[in-house]
């Protein structure tokens, strides 16, 4: 495989993960972490990069999208399955985050109070609008924004990036108490809401079918092909999450935010002035409107084929009305509902992820990825419910007894258990024919 066909090819799946949690969530991290910064990060860093890359790599080993995944359960688990995600990704949460950062960064800074109460709605209406009509036949327009903003951004990122770290002489302030105590874990818990693991479901596909247009056929090779195309993204997108973190950490001392968009805005004010702040805003603006157009679009291309009866174009068009919608609640809001329906949905993701790697070792039992994810399922919903705001205490006194309950993830050794116990049924009750247990 040519080394230069791998290396577009990981920009291209680092174009395709950089989106609106990319930039806002590492600086508040860095914010909130101060002193915990390095455990903090690297905690976000394995979720947010490593469980992306695995994703994909799941992906291009299954071969057949974000279905395959959870086909390996049940074929009707697999359209549920592909279904959640799409609707994460998609206009729950993915979509209208990216309009609310575009709003956050390039509209919203420029705004006095009397100039605010509508100002989201305006902008959204447009900002919809517009990809609503490029959705339509999205394909070169993102390719040809996509491939000159994405380095036009990066720059302008790195540029306020290195500034901010030589510039910015404040020192690192005590971390907050959500940061005190095992900071590595809940960065790993905050990664979640990057949605970059289960993105990489949908997005794998992508990596596979460009591979194969350049002639790879072989797994082993395909394989090894994706693995290095994620690392090229992966360091990419490392460089990115630690230098903003970096920023926000020395910004916590400048006053308070309350999201990262805020607070990179602000540091782009305080280094470079109003012009600096406008453009940085309008260029993750156009860079949160192309991503915005891909997702609408792999969305409306999935719903597309699972119920074709219904056309593209009008799918497009409930996708990017119900954005619009979800949009107008705001980006904390989003942000506090995305959240425990993140911390459900990504245990299952995970554990999906890690036993299809394994596939073959238990020859593809049934009863063994629904073991697994029997037991998984209860801890992500007491995880979800806990998130919320749902009084759990019952339930919490009878899971805390499990090992890494206190750090958000005691769902670890009950999965392993749970995909023995599958494991052990089967060998007893004599399933160890595939063609039975395909049935």
């Amino acid at each position: 495989m040519n080394k230069k066909d791998i290396f577009f090819i990981g920009l291209m799946l680092f174009a395709l993960f950089f989106g609106a949690g990319n930039l806002i969530f590492p600086p508040f991290l860095g914010m909130e972490a101060g002193e915990s910064l390095w455990p903090a990060i690297l905690g976000f860093i394995v979720t947010g990069i490593g469980l992306p890359i695995l994703s994909v790599t799941a992906v291009a080993l299954m071969d057949n999208g974000v279905r395959s995944i959870g086909d390996n359960v049940h074929p009707i688990f697999g359209i549920f399955f592909a279904v959640i995600i799409y609707f994460a990704i998609g206009p729950f949460f993915g979509i209208p985050r990216g309009a609310n950062v575009a709003y956050e960064m390039a509209i919203a800074p420029f705004l006095t109070s009397t100039t605010q109460p509508y100002s989201l709605f305006i902008f959204t209406t447009l900002f919809f609008a517009i990809v609503f009509w490029l959705s339509l036949n999205p394909s070169r327009m993102v390719d040809r924004i996509g491939q000159l903003l994405t380095p036009i951004l990066l720059v302008a990122i790195a540029i306020l990036c290195v500034s901010g770290i030589l510039q910015l002489n404040h020192p690192l302030q005590p971390a907050t108490e959500k940061y005190a105590n095992a900071p590595f874990f809940k960065g790993f818990m905050e990664g979640y809401l990057t949605m970059d693991t289960i993105a990489a479901l949908a997005f794998g596909i992508v990596v596979v079918s460009a591979f194969k247009l350049r002639g790879v056929q072989e797994k082993t090779v395909m394989l090894r092909s994706t693995v290095q195309a994620g690392l090229i993204a992966g360091i990419g997108l490392s460089l990115v999450y630690i230098s903003t973190a970096i920023v926000g950490a020395k910004m916590a001392t400048v006053g308070t935010f309350t999201n990262g968009g805020d607070l990179l805005s602000s540091a782009a004010n305080q280094l470079f002035g109003s012009g600096g702040k406008l453009l940085l805003g309008v260029i993750v603006a156009l860079a949160c409107l192309t991503t915005c157009i891909g997702l609408t679009a792999a969305c409306a291309q999935f719903f597309t084929e699972i119920m074709p009866k219904i056309s593209y174009r009008i799918y497009a068009l409930m996708i990017t009305i119900f954005s619009f919608l979800v949009a107008n609640l705001g980006l904390n809001q989003i942000i506090s509902i995305s959240a425990p329906v993140l911390a459900m949905i990504y245990p299952l993701a995970i554990v999906l992820i890690f036993m299809s790697f394994f596939h073959r070792f238990y020859m593809g039992s049934r009863k063994v990825y629904g073991g697994a994810l029997l037991f998984t399922a209860l801890f992500s919903l007491y995880d979800g419910l806990t998130a919320f705001g749902v009084q759990t205490d019952w339930l919490q006194s009878t899971l805390s007894w499990v090992p890494f309950f206190s750090v958000g993830l005691g769902w670890v050794i009950p999965a392993l258990m749970g995909g023995v116990i599958g494991w052990g049924i089967d060998r007893i009750i004599g399933l160890t024919d595939p063609q039975y247990r395909s049935l």
